[in-house]
């Protein structure tokens, strides 16, 4: 059982001045998650190298059982300083990928040639394609062999408009993820802010936030029987 982790390499938010990147919880729990039942795990980000960690993911309010897990976890932090660059990856390697969250994702991976190639064929292949929180913002330009949107016409959910504006980052952010769901035809639908909450439609695995993380990633595992 081979996933390949995919995590941005933006580390900027916009023009704040402040830093982000990818949201620990939603690396470290379907980490634990999926190696704890055997998988091997290769983890990539566009640029390889160290993976930014957003800083508000970072800190004593965000910490879980999962990130409590991953401080302590030295070859799990030398992977994240060590990422595989994207561009080396070939889909056919790997059984399933994985897109954990944060802001970064809306910046590189939402516009990353690479990355959107590399949805498309694992989709083409019918592979478990995984996404939580912001990274269903990777699907933006991911389109079907006929040339229509992924998400059209698939049951997905994504980080909500509410919990972006709770975050104060609605007129920071490039694009909104449920606005993008919503505007490519996908069938988008939510809990209350902050609920767990998943959906599988066909190999397609979607969350709505960090809260959401373990939830996708047992589909995943679901999906690899």
């Amino acid at each position: 059982m081979k996933i390949l982790f995919v995590l941005t390499s933006h580390d900027k938010l916009g023009d704040t001045g402040k830093k982000t990147g990818f949201w620990v919880e939603e690396f470290a729990n379907p980490y634990y998650t999926l190696i704890d039942k055997g998988a091997d795990i290769t983890i990539a980000t566009p640029k390889g190298g160290a993976a930014p960690i957003d800083p508000s993911s970072d800190t004593p309010d965000a910490a879980t059982e999962a990130t409590k897990r991953f401080d302590k976890d030295e070859e799990a932090k030398s992977r994240i300083a060590n990422t595989q660059v994207l561009s080396a990856m070939n889909p056919d390697d790997f059984d399933a990928v994985f897109y954990p969250g944060g802001h970064g994702p809306l910046w590189d991976l939402a516009t990353d040639a690479i990355s959107i190639t590399l949805i498309e064929t694992f989709n083409a292949q019918d592979k478990p394609i995984g996404f939580v929180c912001h990274a269903p913002a990777a699907l933006k330009n991911v389109k079907n062999t006929d040339g229509t949107p992924l998400v059209k016409g698939k049951k997905v959910t994504g980080f909500t408009n509410s919990e972006e504006a709770a975050v104060g980052l609605t007129d920071v952010v490039p694009f909104l993820v449920e606005d993008m769901l919503k505007n490519n035809e996908g069938l988008y639908s939510k809990k209350e802010d902050w609920a767990a909450y998943a959906i599988k439609d066909g190999n397609l695995i979607t969350g709505q936030n960090p809260a959401s993380s373990e939830l996708v990633a047992e589909k995943l595992l679901e999906s690899l029987k």
